[in-house]
């Protein structure tokens, strides 16, 4: 068996309720609550099922996606029983850890939260280490919509132009984001170690403090080992530079996708534009002054910087691996995965990565992504999905070679 003490992923983890929104129930909020079209905008803060359901609208008339803290636990608790959910594992460290156990790469998660749900869905063939001293549960609330759903009612009439998701969060646990004493000696023997999770924090002392009890375990990760940072939406915006500066001179490799993209630059990327996905990698990765910055999204997977071609595998499985969770949903098999790969690239993203190479050398990296058509989508976990199947390249590589200890 593979040593699940080579990869370590951090640093939280939960319980998901993943549900799929359907056009009758949210009428009936809609009418219930009294909910007009002039309100459709971002509410201050979440503190309400009324709240929770002008927040989605808003979203699903956009077609975006997004993460919120919720004032209200027992909003997410009422509003998840409107719908049939399905229980799950979430955070992207634990997704990726899943993932890349049926790839037959094990792993070592670092938990914040643990409960029967934890140990009876987390992949037998890997191992954990968890901070806190008792069980504890904050279920997530997923929420899923399809392209076209379509909700009429009073004077609201919306269509949602995209499929996908949305995360809703009310977690002690993760917000306080305790390390393990023993993460340091675990690190002692990682080759590859994934930083997520810090965006669910909102007091600014405890983030500081987790940070530098972070640098201070990280101190023991043996040269050569690779240190990937999954950005988030953080629940405080401003918190995301504070991690930032705090850790940027030990990540080699920092990921994001395209909503976190447009929101550090404040404005919207045509992102089959070679000439405007250039020049947002140039000024985010000004940014962020990272080895390799790899950027996801439907149409492409990207890496910047002098190696990026070295994560050309990486970025190719990661690619893979989450198309086809977007057409199978968890439940897909190695087949799907062989006769996904081998379906056609979107044209239009195939000559978007000619472009972009063109303009930017070879300092980029760009794997175009598939050509979909799909009736009913799973639209949640799928940056996850890249994630762990990036790593899953990424420790298969680094083990082929011998390790010296």
């Amino acid at each position: 068996m593979a040593d699940a003490s080579r990869v370590l992923l951090g640093l939280g983890g939960c319980v998901d309720y993943e549900v799929k929104l359907t056009a009758d129930v949210m009428a009936q909020l809609v009418a219930d609550y009294g909910i007009v079209a002039a309100e459709l905008t971002s509410p201050a803060e979440v503190a309400s099922e009324r709240d929770l359901v002008v927040s989605i609208l808003g979203y699903l008339a956009r077609g975006g996606g997004g993460e919120h803290f919720v004032a209200s636990a027992p909003a997410l608790e009422t509003f998840a029983g409107r719908f049939p959910r399905r229980v799950a594992l979430g955070g992207t460290s634990v997704r990726a850890g899943i993932l890349m156990s049926r790839l037959g790469v094990p792993s070592t998660l670092h938990l914040v939260t643990v409960n029967d749900t934890v140990r009876r869905l987390l992949p037998p063939d890997g191992d954990y280490l968890a901070s806190g001293t008792e069980d504890t549960c904050y279920p997530h609330l997923i929420v899923q919509y399809d392209q076209g759903l379509r909700i009429r009612t009073g004077d609201l009439d919306i269509t949602a132009p995209y499929p996908n998701r949305l995360i809703y969060v009310n977690d002690p646990a993760n917000g306080a984001m305790l390390l393990s004493g023993d993460l340091g000696d675990r690190l002692r023997a990682a080759e590859v170690f994934l930083i997520s999770g810090f965006n669910a924090m909102r007091s600014a002392a405890q983030l500081d403090q987790r940070l530098a009890e972070l640098r201070a375990h990280m101190r023991q990760l043996p040269p050569g080992a690779v240190t990937y940072f999954e950005d988030a939406a953080y629940h405080e915006p401003a918190f995301s530079r504070r991690v930032r500066d705090a850790l940027l001179d030990a990540i080699d490799v920092y990921g994001l996708n395209e909503d976190e993209l447009q929101s550090y630059l404040g404005h919207p990327v045509d992102l089959l534009s070679a000439v405007e996905v250039a020049d947002a990698l140039t000024a985010v990765h000004a940014l962020i002054p990272v080895p390799t910055l790899v950027l996801h999204s439907k149409y492409w997977a990207i890496a910047l910087g002098a190696r990026a071609s070295e994560y050309a595998d990486a970025l190719d499985t990661g690619t893979v691996l989450a198309a086809t969770r977007y057409c199978h949903g968890d439940d897909f098999t190695d087949s799907d995965a062989d006769r996904l790969r081998r379906q056609p690239r979107r044209p239009e993203s195939v000559a978007f990565a000619a472009a972009l190479r063109q303009r930017m050398g070879r300092e980029v990296h760009c794997v175009p992504g598939f050509a979909l058509d799909v009736r009913n989508p799973t639209t949640v976990g799928l940056g996850d999905t890249f994630v762990g199947g990036f790593l899953a390249a990424l420790a298969r590589k680094r083990s082929s070679t011998p390790r010296l200890d």
